[in-house]
């Protein structure tokens, strides 16, 4: 072998190592810059809940935002897993791999989803790991109640427990999801339940929408005269 050759090949391992460096830097500051963002969502949802003692404040605060590590986590790797599939598997197994890979995922984040709760019941009561969900779900669902309450004012007693099951349910899946996107989507789809779980009981769904619509118009205008 030649000097330049093995000059060639020096530089060419050098580059190499330096690449490999390079993006192991990269990904641990993106890592670290993560970590911090979810500290922050922590600290935020953790503040209204008041809490006197420092310890119990940092140690939810902290679940709170391991919670989304893992979460992030989880996803990271089924998207990975499957983006691996695809470039394995043939096409008529790829569908089979991703149902078993998304079925893994299910399960394991619904031993997420029960650990975390048993963590945050250990120093919150009921109402504060209400207020813990709403925090990691944008409060829509407190939102979306009262804003189903004052579109249909004459809901009975009965229709307001489903719909507030239903929206119960929506949080709980939420608050499972990787994004804020993906967090919404799924109190659409529940949304869409709750609209035919109403319009089958006789509501029109899009004349009381349009309705409301127009008192709000109408309030609007008067609070500005």
């Amino acid at each position: 072998m030649t000097p330049k050759i093995i000059a060639l090949s020096s530089l060419i391992c050098l580059l190499g190592v330096v690449s490999a460096r390079g993006q192991q830097t990269a990904k641990a500051s993106e890592d670290s810059a993560y970590r911090h963002v979810v500290a922050e969502r922590a600290a935020k949802i953790v503040a209204p809940l008041e809490l006197t003692n420092p310890s119990v404040k940092a140690r939810v605060q902290e679940r709170i935002a391991r919670q989304y590590r893992d979460l992030n986590t989880l996803h990271e790797s089924r998207k990975d897993a499957i983006k691996n599939r695809k470039k394995n598997a043939s096409t008529e197994d790829l569908e089979d791999e991703k149902k078993r890979i998304e079925s893994e995922t299910t399960e394991q984040l619904k031993r997420l989803h029960a650990a975390f709760l048993a963590d945050l019941s250990a120093d919150l009561n009921d109402q504060q790991v209400d207020q813990v969900k709403n925090g990691m779900t944008y409060g829509v669902l407190p939102i979306t109640y009262k804003g189903y309450q004052a579109m249909l004012p004459d809901l009975t007693d009965e229709q307001k427990k489903q719909v507030l099951a239903y929206l119960t349910e929506a949080r709980e899946r939420a608050m499972d999801e990787g994004s804020s996107k993906e967090k919404h989507a799924m109190f659409g789809k529940y949304k869409g339940r709750i609209n035919n779980y109403l319009s089958a009981s006789g509501i029109d769904m899009k004349k009381a929408s349009k309705a409301w619509e127009e008192r709000i118009a109408r309030d609007a205008q008067k609070s500005n005269e």
